[in-house]
């Protein structure tokens, strides 16, 4: 079975708005906002680092350590307030599973705060797998995850693909030996291109036809 592979934050829900909620709710100050969504779709602890470099303090990586699991709890308790999916993501999904394809989830999230955002979201059923930054020992670009995506959700990795939108999901599918949409309605737009992708994807209409393209 083909299977096409979506990353989560960034690419079919825009979740920064609560990500940068948690990171400010743990750093002695708010200092983050809007404008900071693309260091939001990097992780909590770039949050935290950018937050950290903005309060004009000495600080270290242990300082991060320690503000991390606070900021894992703070998101925990606000994961959906402001997190929306991304226009169209769902009717392409359901587009694709009428073309025989199966979906999947791998991402950077831990598993457990990625399956109660879907949840909330009420879309969980619609993916066949969810494979998140500690399902495994290795997360994203290493290739084990998004192998394991594929698989969990009954699909071959030499037919599928991975839809993302950074250089850690370009990374991975040039480790999988798999094709790459990135999309361009992140906080880059169209600067994804610099990361060498098979494609880019501007709307989520158009990935049906893609992934029948690419996955012949």
């Amino acid at each position: 079975m083909r299977c096409v592979v979506f990353d989560l934050d960034g690419t079919l829900a825009d979740t920064s708005a609560d990500l940068l909620a948690a990171a400010n709710a743990s750093l002695p100050r708010p200092v983050l906002g809007p404008g900071d969504a693309f260091t939001a779709f990097h992780g909590g602890r770039a949050m935290l680092r950018l937050g950290f470099s903005r309060l004009r303090m000495d600080w270290s990586e242990a300082d991060v350590d320690s503000a991390y699991p606070l900021l894992l709890e703070a998101y925990r308790q606000g994961i959906a307030v402001h997190t929306r999916l991304y226009p169209g993501a769902m009717e392409a999904v359901e587009g694709l599973r009428g073309q025989g394809f199966a979906v999947s989830i791998c991402t950077n999230k831990p598993e457990g705060l990625a399956e109660e955002l879907l949840r909330q979201l009420g879309v969980r059923e619609a993916f066949g797998a969810l494979v998140g930054a500690d399902t495994f020992p290795v997360r994203k670009p290493d290739p084990v995850p998004y192998r394991a995506a594929v698989e969990r959700a009954g699909g071959v990795v030499g037919r599928s693909m991975l839809v993302g939108d950074t250089e850690t999901d370009a990374k991975t599918g040039v480790a999988a030996g798999v094709p790459v949409a990135l999309v361009t309605f992140g906080p880059e737009g169209a600067g994804v291109e610099r990361f060498r992708p098979t494609a880019l994807l501007d709307r989520f209409e158009d990935l049906p036809g893609l992934a029948g393209r690419l996955l012949r």
